[in-house]
């Protein structure tokens, strides 16, 4: 079994059996890798070749659509000052909408302009889709729709400040549903029973504006969840919330750090490399390098190697173990999303709407370009055969 097999085989273990290898149960997908095992993706298309369905979304939204036993789940926000907050089903073979849930926010919906209240991506196990919104409403519905629970955290925690906007998502590990609600209030990740909505755990965080994603990653066989915050990186134990490990360093504020290898890669400013230690041994650091900064967007490791996309349009591919740049590549456009590695290729989509795909390996190549007119922020996933592209406007499936 190869190294990349057996990190995603370990983060499979971690989630319910009623998931198959090919759904995207979170933001990311399985293990927040940003990686697809699908074969046959498209590499080309346009609003009239390789397009599977078009679906026109009810509102803004910069989340992922997460996939599970034959639907898409996805989210979207409308009305005056996006107020009204949207859960949507489809059926990812025809993209017919199986049902849409409307619910009223109860937090703050001012923001930036960029970003709106359907920025978080949400979760599913399967059976249960569970959506969280920048305005903190959080809502469990059952796959043909029926309200399970439903969390106002902002009317459990009234100084929760969304601000400029919150996008970090939710990620499932067993029955609990890790709830990342770190901002300029009240400041916390939350464990939450997964079939109740009740808190199983909290761990207060520092007060200030943070929207990367809860990372569950098996070390020496123990799952541990890393929360990374500017100047510091925790490990928990996700049953309990107790801290397990500290790194004091610099992190992101918005992409999410990513595993492979033994390794946690920490983007920001510059790209880190940790050599996971043992226990509560604290990681090391292997190597930095601060040509390979992020913006927004979270690296991606994939068949021993990791790739990264600069908010300018570089993606650099470069050696793990060394933080050597095997290459780097401009591509047109301005970068929010973060890359999809899946069928031998790393896929990456601009905010101007244009697709990029490059040959994954130690020599840059790049495939093919393809655009579509609209406004792209979030990341591209695949599933089923085909690749999932979502716009402020549009769910597009593409398939050959």
């Amino acid at each position: 079994m190869n190294k990349q097999l057996a990190v995603s085989t370990a983060f499979l273990l971690f989630f319910a059996p009623i998931l198959a290898a090919a759904d995207v149960p979170q933001f990311r997908g399985t293990g927040g890798a940003g990686v697809a095992d699908e074969k046959n993706l498209p590499t080309q298309w346009s609003d009239q070749e390789n397009i599977r369905w078009k679906v026109a979304l009810p509102g803004r939204g910069l989340s992922n659509p997460v996939i599970a036993d034959g639907r898409a789940y996805v989210t979207a926000a409308s009305g005056f000052e996006q107020k009204r907050l949207h859960v949507l089903c489809l059926d990812v073979k025809t993209g017919k909408q199986l049902w849409e849930r409307q619910f009223w926010a109860t937090g703050t919906t001012l923001c930036n302009p960029k970003t709106n209240m359907a920025a978080p991506t949400p979760a599913t196990d399967g059976e249960r889709v569970y959506a969280l919104f920048a305005t903190a409403d959080l809502v469990c519905l059952d796959k043909h729709g029926d309200l399970v629970w439903y969390r106002s955290l902002a009317g459990d925690h009234p100084t929760i400040g969304n601000n400029v906007g919150m996008a970090a998502s939710p990620t499932l590990w067993k029955d609990i549903l890790i709830v990342p609600m770190e901002n300029v209030g009240e400041s916390f990740v939350a464990g939450i029973d997964a079939n109740t909505g009740a808190n199983r755990w909290r761990v207060e965080r520092p007060r200030g504006i943070n929207w990367t994603t809860p990372l569950v990653i098996d070390n020496g066989g123990k799952a541990e969840v890393i929360l990374s915050t500017p100047g510091r990186f925790t490990a928990h134990n996700p049953a309990t919330g107790k801290e397990v490990w500290r790194w004091d360093g610099e992190c992101g504020s918005a992409p999410s750090p990513v595993a492979g290898d033994g390794m946690l890669f920490v983007p920001g400013g510059k790209l880190t490399a940790l050599k996971l230690g043992n226990g509560a041994a604290s990681p090391e650091v292997v190597w930095q390098n601060n040509k390979l900064a992020t913006g927004y967007t979270s690296p991606t490791f994939y068949r021993g190697l990791v790739y990264t996309v600069s908010g300018r349009g570089v993606v650099s591919c470069t050696d793990p173990a060394t933080g050597k740049v095997l290459w780097s590549e401009r591509v047109d456009g301005t970068f929010s999303a973060s890359p999809l590695a899946a069928d031998g290729k790393i896929y990456v989509a601009s905010e101007e709407g244009v697709v990029s795909v490059l040959q994954a390996g130690r020599e840059a190549r790049i495939l093919a370009t393809s655009s579509l007119p609209e406004t792209f922020l979030a990341s591209p996933v695949a599933s089923d055969g085909a690749l999932f592209l979502r716009s402020d406007k549009h769910l597009y499936c593409m398939r050959k």
